[in-house]
């Protein structure tokens, strides 16, 4: 059993100051780990399952594709990538995330799945610039560019209308989703979390760039405020001849 409250580490980043922090849960006794971005909070082990479903959504239409190879942009707590790594024919996946602070929670065991995922042979954690490395073109594998994958998974910002840095918007717009889809295999799936309700105009421009769309609403309890609350999950499917 932890203290009610621990600050496990802090760090400031060029996007700001990036804290880790452990708490009891009164009610339940289970231990809570938070991610505060300034004063921000990004995420927390209570509310998981827009992440796991961005998983199991986004690998769906591949269910029975063998020796399938993803990458998750935004590693976070963990529960994207580790929910991943669990579908049926995941062969290798790599994630990427900006900040080696986070990549550093996971590598000293300071987060729940650190260990889950460091000891993964077809886990590898990559310090990068999702955004950038899809716009500048040379892929999200700093080991091979250019390399193709069947499922590219998405959770760093808000949502395509409230991002966590400015120079994030290009990817919601059809110039960034076209310089996605092509880090695709044909057939691959693009797969986008948010925290808005689904987004008329962001599925119109998906469906620009990939054959085929889907805006999926996940709901979930919420013990905070009580009640429920959804996340959309974005699911996008490219065509066999590119599009």
């Amino acid at each position: 059993m932890t203290t009610r409250f621990e600050e496990l580490d802090w760090k400031p980043t060029p996007i700001g100051d990036i804290s880790l922090r452990r708490r009891r849960d009164p009610s339940s006794g289970d231990d809570v780990y938070e991610v505060k971005l300034g004063d921000e909070f990004l995420m927390s082990s209570l509310f998981t399952e827009g992440e796991i479903a961005l998983a199991r959504l986004g690998l769906a239409p591949l269910a029975h594709h063998p020796g399938l190879d993803v990458a998750v942009g935004g590693l976070g707590l963990g529960y994207t990538a580790h929910a991943a790594l669990q579908e049926p024919g995941v062969r290798s996946l790599i994630v990427v995330d900006t900040l080696g602070e986070v990549i550093d929670w996971h590598r000293r065991g300071l987060v729940p799945l650190g260990t889950a995922l460091g000891s993964d042979d077809r886990c590898r954690l990559v310090r990068g610039d999702f955004f950038a490395m899809v716009r500048e073109g040379r892929g999200l594998d700093p080991q091979a560019e250019g390399r193709l994958f069947h499922a590219i998974l998405l959770d760093v910002d808000h949502s395509p209308r409230h991002v966590l840095h400015p120079s994030h918007a290009a990817l919601y717009r059809p110039e960034g989703l076209s310089a996605l889809s092509r880090l695709l295999h044909p057939g691959g799936v693009f797969a986008l979390w948010s925290n808005d309700p689904p987004d008329d105009d962001f599925v119109s421009l998906l469906a620009n760039a990939f054959q085929n769309t889907a805006a999926h609403v996940v709901e979930f309890p919420n013990p905070l405020r009580g009640g429920t609350s959804t996340n959309t999950v974005y699911v996008a499917v490219k065509g066999s001849a590119g599009r």
